[in-house]
C-alpha cells in the first residue's frame, strides 16, 4: 500500500490537516445550517436587508464547503458527511429560533470569529508539511472574513 496520496504528500505528514480541514468543514456546516435559519426567520425593521445578507452569506458558506470537501479529498481522505459528525466536531453554536436582528448579526459575528481562528489553524497546520494548496485556499477566507467581521462590528456599532 502506498505511503503517499494521490498528489504526493506523505499519508502521515497530512494527517493534521486533514483532521484540521474535516473540523473546519464540520463548523462551515453548522455556520451554513444558522445562516438559513437566520434568513428564514428574521423579523423586524432590518428584515429586508438582513434577509438578503444572510443569503449571501449562505450562498457563499456553501460553495466554502465544497471547497474544503474537495481539499480533504485531493489530500487522499474522506470529508465528514453526516450530521453526527458535524455536532461532535462543531464549535460553533447552534442558533435556534433566532428572529431578533442583533441577536442574528452577533451569531453570525461570533461564528466568523470562531472560522477565522480554525482557519488559521488550518494554515499553521499546512504551513508545517509545506502544503500550499491547502494554504491556498485557506487565505482568502482569512481576508474575506475579516473584513465581514469588521462590516458587522460597524453594524453592530456597540450594541
Amino acid at each position: 500500500m502506498s505511503q503517499t496520496n494521490p498528489i504526493g504528500f506523505e499519508k502521515k505528514e497530512v494527517t493534521h490537516v486533514i483532521e484540521k480541514l474535516n473540523t473546519l468543514l464540520a463548523n462551515y456546516q453548522l455556520y451554513y445550517q444558522n445562516l438559513r435559519a437566520l434568513h428564514w426567520n428574521i423579523k423586524g425593521d432590518n428584515f429586508f436587508e438582513l434577509h438578503a445578507k444572510f443569503e449571501e452569506f449562505y450562498n457563499d458558506s456553501q460553495l466554502k464547503i465544497d471547497e474544503i470537501a474537495e481539499r480533504i479529498l485531493t489530500l487522499g481522505a474522506t470529508p465528514l458527511h453526516t450530521f453526527s459528525d458535524y455536532l461532535a466536531a462543531a464549535k460553533i453554536n447552534e442558533g435556534k429560533d433566532i428572529s431578533n436582528d442583533i441577536l442574528a448579526v452577533k451569531l453570525v459575528k461570533e461564528s466568523l470569529q470562531t472560522l477565522l481562528a480554525l482557519e488559521r489553524d488550518v494554515i499553521a497546520e499546512a504551513g508545517k508539511v509545506d502544503d500550499e494548496g491547502t494554504i491556498d485556499l485557506m487565505t482568502p477566507f482569512v481576508s474575506e472574513q475579516e473584513k465581514t467581521i469588521w462590516m458587522l462590528n460597524a453594524w453592530l456599532n456597540g450594541r
